[in-house]
């Protein structure tokens, strides 16, 4: 089939591997523009425009599909057969969505209608979820509401972070995605979604920062939710410090919300029970082992990770 790619981030890239693992004819790749990376801000391609790049295909980077006119002109004249969408992350205004034959097809992580939006792999984990997976439907101008070619489902690790369990979806999804377009060559029909759906929009780094007042295993599940990306963290004294994930100890009972025991592991007390410290960032460094990071610091007794509101 003559396809489209429309995706930017590493999650991206399975699917597009895939569709030409499978003989499809990649006519060319939308993907976000180059943006700055790294502690020098340099501009970076995006992990999909690397692949398009080392295979050869032509690679489009409009900062708007609405206003980008030349990008609709070329749209129209490499006349694609459908438009494969993995995690894009531009709007496709509703006279795009017109120009396929078979419309453009989207691969959700997420059991649609559970957890529509930008960060489904997230919220899942942060909800305690214990299984999840992945979705193909067509696209069309409501939020992730078109109807479904099909899904694949996967249970969520007891320990698994958001980075971990999206690296397992992009490829099953990838997986179903190759077969969803198999199943549209041969005549197959969506079906609308049922069931009430949830909402997952788009995480800050704000939303990252750990709040002691929670209970540990809220916390426990929101830290995994958050890495590696913004990534939990916390301040001390008004310094800001990276947490790697932070695993819930509800036996711990005598820590006050925020107050860091040293020992094997270092704890901190939450609002009922605690957590295991295990990785410390201090603002400028590298990672370490939460243990060493204690051991340089030399806090004193009582000493507590600051209040959200501080």
């Amino acid at each position: 089939m003559r396809i489209l790619f429309a995706g930017t981030p590493r999650a991206s890239v399975p699917s597009l591997q895939r569709l030409l693992d499978a003989g499809h004819d990649v006519l060319a790749v939308l993907t976000r523009a180059p943006a700055p990376a790294g502690r020098r801000h340099k501009l970076a391609r995006s992990a999909v425009h690397e692949e398009a790049d080392d295979r050869g295909i032509p690679v489009y980077t409009p900062t708007s599909l609405k206003k980008d006119e030349d990008v609709r002109r070329a749209i129209e004249e490499l006349a694609p057969e459908a438009v494969a969408v993995v995690a894009y992350g531009l709007l496709i205004p509703p006279s795009l969505l017109e120009i396929p034959r078979f419309g453009w097809i989207n691969l959700h992580f997420s059991l649609l209608p559970q957890w529509r939006g930008a960060a489904p792999v997230q919220y899942a984990i942060a909800a305690g979820q214990e299984t999840t997976g992945a979705s193909t439907f067509k696209l069309e101008a409501g939020l992730d509401t078109g109807p479904i070619f099909g899904s694949v489902v996967e249970k969520v690790g007891e320990r698994e972070t958001a980075g971990e369990l999206l690296e397992r979806l992009s490829h099953s999804g990838a997986g179903l995605l190759v077969e969803t377009f198999e199943r549209l060559g041969r005549g197959a029909e969506p079906v609308p979604q049922s069931g009430e759906p949830s909402y997952a929009p788009s995480i800050s780094t704000a939303d990252a920062r750990v709040d002691w007042n929670l209970d540990a295993l809220t916390i426990d599940r929101r830290s995994r939710a958050h890495t590696p990306a913004p990534g939990p963290w916390t301040t001390l004294e008004g310094t800001r410090i990276k947490l790697g994930p932070l695993a819930a100890r509800p036996d711990v009972v005598d820590l006050q919300p925020g107050q860091i025991r040293s020992g094997k592991p270092p704890l901190v007390g939450t609002g009922a029970g605690a957590v295991e410290l295990r990785a410390v960032a201090p603002a400028g460094k590298k990672p370490m082992d939460a243990s060493a990071w204690l051991r340089g610091a030399r806090l004193a007794p009582e000493t507590r990770f600051d209040a959200e509101s501080e």
